[in-house]
C-alpha cells in the first residue's frame, strides 16, 4: 500500500514539474505560431515570400518578445503579477549576453573563464531556457522577501515598497543573469543543440519515441512537448527554418493507427467510439482522446511505439519539419506550420506511422486474447473501485445514497481539468454542460489547467485518473471525481442525477406532489403489486439509484411499506406482483420480453408526476 501511494506521488511530482515547465511555453503558443508563420512566409532565403524588412521582425521575436513573455508567465505562475513583472525583467540579463552583439564583447572581456563563447558561433542563443530559470526563480525570491518584510511595511508606504522591492529585485537578477546564469546557460545550450544534431545526424532520434509515447498515456504529453521539445525545437528552427522536434510528440499518426484497428477490432462501445475518437484525435488534435484505448488494453502501447519510431524515422530521412510547434497536434495544424520544403516528408511521416501503430495493433487484438472489457464499463468500474477506495462509493442503497446527495448539496461550480487546460477537458465540459442545461440546473461547468485550479468551497472538480492527486493537492476543499475519458464517460449522467436528487432534498416542499389527472397511472392493478422495479438501462446506473432513493423516500412519508429496487431488464419477473417503472425507451425492450409484469412510463425518473400518483395507490 505505502509502495503504491509513494510510487503514485513520484509520478505526480514528475507530472507537476513538467506541467510546470509546460505551463510557461502553453499561453504563449500563439506567440510562437506567429513567429513561425513570419518565419515561414518571409524568412531569407526559404520562406514562401523572402523579405529581409519583415525576416528582421523574426529575430527581435526570436530574442526578446518570446523569452519576455515565457519569463512573465513563469513569474506570475509563482507569485501572481509582482511574480510576472519581476521574471520579465530578470531575463534581460541572459538575453543580452546571448545576443548576437554580445560576441564581440565577450571575446574581449577580462573574465575569459566565465565566458566561454565559441568561436565558430556565428549567431546569438535564444533565451528560452534562461527565461524558464529566470522568471520563476526570481518570483520565487521575491515572494520570499514579501513574506519576510511586507508585514512590517508602515501604513501609507505600502506603494513605495512595492515598487521598489520589484525594482531592486528585478536589477539584481539582470545583473545575475548576465555575469553568473547567462553564460553557463550558454555553455550547456550550446552543448544540448550539438547533442541534438549528433542525435539527429546518427539517426538515432527515433528512440526518443520509446520514451515520449509511454510518457504521452501517462498524461506527460503537454510536458515532453511543450516543456522540452519545444524550446529546443525553436532553436533549432531558427538556425535551419524547421524542426523535426515539433513533430515527435504532435505526430497524429500512432494514435489515429491505434482508434482504426480498435473500431474494426474492438469490442462494446470501444469499437463503437473509435471511429468518432479517431476524428477528433487526428482533424482535432485531441490526442488524450485515445489514452483510454490503450490503458483499456496496454500491450496497445506497442502500437504506439512502433508508430512514433517509424514516424520520426520517416520525418528525419525524408526532410521532414515544422517551423513551429503545432499545437493542438491535428493534421490541420501541422500542415499549416510546416515547412516549404518538408511537405511530402511530413505527410510519408504520418501516414507511415498510422500505418504501423495500426499493423501493429491489428495484431495485439488477434493474438491477446484476454477478455477487455466494454470502455464505458471498464471506466465506470475503474471509477468506482477508485471511490470506494476514498470511501466514496456509488450509492447502491438509501442510506449511501442520501450521502452521496448530501455531497451534492453544496455544488455551485464544476471545473474540468486536465492538463493543459484545453482540448479534452472543454469538450468534456461541453458534454456535461449540455447535460446539465437539459435537466434544468443552473450550473456554471467549465475547463480548466491542473495547474491553475484555485481552492474554493462549492467547487466539483471532474478529472483524470492520472491527474487525480495533483487536482486533489491543488483543491483540498473542492470535491473530486475521477473519470477514465472525458469524452465518453457515464459518470456524467450519475453527476446530474446526484445534482438533481440534491435540489430536490432540499426543496422547501419535501410531500410528493400529487397529479392532477387521475387517470394517467389508469390500468395499473395496484392491489396485486407487491414490488416496486426501477430498470437500469443504457448504463444510467446513477440515475436509477437516485430514483430509488427517492421513491422510497416518499414511500416512507406516506407510510407505506412495499419494497422498490434496481435491476437490469434480464433479472425482472414476468409477474403482476411487479410494477416496473421506467422510461419510453426501456418500454419498448420490455415489451418485447415481458407481457405479465405491470408498467409505468414515466418521462423522468426522478421528478414525474406519476411517481407521486404511484405513491398514492400503493399499499
Amino acid at each position: 500500500m505505502s509502495e503504491t501511494k509513494k510510487g503514485s506521488s513520484f509520478k505526480a511530482k514528475i507530472q507537476k514539474f513538467g506541467t510546470f515547465l509546460s505551463g510557461m511555453i502553453m499561453p504563449n503558443i500563439g506567440a510562437i505560431i506567429a513567429w513561425g508563420f513570419l518565419t515561414a512566409i518571409f524568412m531569407s532565403p526559404n520562406g514562401w515570400f523572402p523579405n529581409k524588412y519583415i525576416n528582421s521582425i523574426t529575430t527581435s521575436m526570436l530574442y526578446f518578445l518570446i523569452p519576455i513573455m515565457i519569463a512573465y508567465t513563469g513569474g506570475k505562475s509563482v507569485y501572481d503579477e509582482r511574480g510576472g513583472v519581476v521574471g520579465a525583467i530578470s531575463v534581460m540579463g541572459t538575453i543580452a549576453i546571448a545576443f548576437p552583439w554580445a560576441k564581440p564583447i565577450l571575446q574581449g572581456i577580462a573574465y575569459p573563464p566565465l565566458y566561454p563563447y565559441p568561436a565558430n558561433q556565428s549567431t546569438g542563443i535564444p533565451m528560452f531556457l534562461g527565461a524558464m530559470i529566470m522568471g520563476p526563480l526570481a518570483a520565487w525570491c521575491l515572494k520570499r522577501f514579501d513574506k519576510s518584510w511586507q508585514h512590517k511595511v508602515k501604513a501609507g508606504f505600502e506603494m513605495i515598497y512595492n515598487n521598489f522591492s520589484q525594482g531592486i529585485m528585478g536589477m539584481i537578477f539582470v545583473a545575475l543573469g548576465y555575469f553568473l546564469v547567462g553564460p553557463m546557460l550558454i555553455i550547456s545550450t550550446i552543448g544540448i543543440a550539438h547533442g541534438v544534431d549528433w542525435v539527429i545526424a546518427h539517426h538515432l532520434l527515433p528512440l526518443a519515441n520509446i520514451i515520449i509515447e509511454p510518457a504521452k498515456v501517462l498524461f506527460l504529453n503537454n510536458a515532453i512537448g511543450n516543456g522540452v521539445l519545444v524550446p529546443l525545437g525553436i532553436q533549432q528552427a531558427a538556425k535551419l527554418g524547421k524542426s523535426v522536434l515539433f513533430l515527435m510528440e504532435s505526430n497524429p499518426g500512432p494514435g489515429l493507427g491505434i482508434l482504426i484497428a480498435c473500431s474494426l477490432w474492438g469490442k462494446g462501445s470501444a469499437k463503437s467510439s473509435a471511429p468518432g475518437a479517431a476524428i477528433v484525435h487526428f482533424f482535432g488534435g485531441i490526442h488524450e482522446i485515445y489514452f483510454p484505448y490503450v490503458l483499456m488494453k496496454p500491450m496497445l502501447i506497442l502500437a504506439a511505439l512502433a508508430g512514433g519510431v517509424t514516424g520520426t524515422f520517416c520525418f528525419s530521412t525524408f526532410g521532414g519539419g515544422l517551423t513551429a510547434a503545432a499545437s493542438p497536434g491535428s493534421i490541420i495544424a501541422l500542415l499549416i506550420v510546416s515547412a516549404k520544403s518538408a511537405y511530402v516528408g511530413n505527410l510519408l511521416g504520418v501516414a507511415a506511422s498510422a500505418v504501423v501503430s495500426f499493423l501493429v495493433a491489428a495484431l495485439v487484438y488477434k493474438f491477446d486474447k484476454k477478455d477487455s472489457q466494454d470502455l464505458a464499463a471498464a471506466q465506470g468500474q475503474m471509477a468506482a473501485m477508485k471511490a470506494e477506495s476514498k470511501g466514496e462509493t456509488v450509492a447502491t442503497d438509501a442510506a449511501s445514497a442520501t450521502q452521496t446527495v448530501k455531497n451534492y448539496q453544496d455544488v455551485k461550480r464544476i471545473i474540468f481539468a486536465c492538463d493543459a487546460g484545453m482540448g479534452s477537458s472543454a469538450m468534456g465540459a461541453s458534454l456535461l454542460r449540455d447535460k446539465v442545461k437539459k435537466s434544468g440546473l443552473n450550473l456554471s461547468v467549465t475547463n480548466s489547467a491542473v495547474r491553475n485550479l484555485k481552492d474554493e468551497d462549492g467547487l466539483l472538480v471532474i478529472t483524470q485518473e492520472e491527474l487525480a492527486e495533483r487536482a486533489a493537492e491543488k483543491t483540498p476543499s473542492a470535491m473530486h471525481l475521477t473519470v477514465g475519458n472525458f469524452l465518453s464517460s457515464p459518470k456524467y449522467d450519475q453527476v446530474v442525477a446526484s445534482l438533481l436528487a440534491a435540489r430536490e432534498s432540499t426543496a422547501p416542499t419535501a410531500a410528493p406532489v400529487v397529479a392532477k389527472a387521475s387517470g394517467s397511472v389508469a390500468g395499473i392493478n395496484f392491489g396485486a403489486v407487491k414490488t416496486v422495479n426501477f430498470i437500469r438501462h443504457d448504463q444510467h446506473v446513477g440515475t436509477v439509484t437516485m430514483a430509488v432513493s427517492l421513491f422510497k423516500a416518499a414511500l416512507k412519508h406516506a407510510g407505506k411499506t412495499t419494497p422498490v429496487v434496481a435491476v437490469t431488464i434480464d433479472q425482472l419477473p414476468d409477474d403482476a406482483s411487479h410494477l416496473a417503472i421506467v422510461t419510453p425507451a426501456a418500454k419498448k425492450n420490455l415489451a418485447l420480453r415481458y407481457h405479465t409484469v405491470q408498467i409505468v412510463t414515466v418521462a423522468d425518473l426522478l421528478k414525474d408526476a406519476k411517481l407521486a400518483e404511484v405513491v398514492k395507490h400503493l399499499n
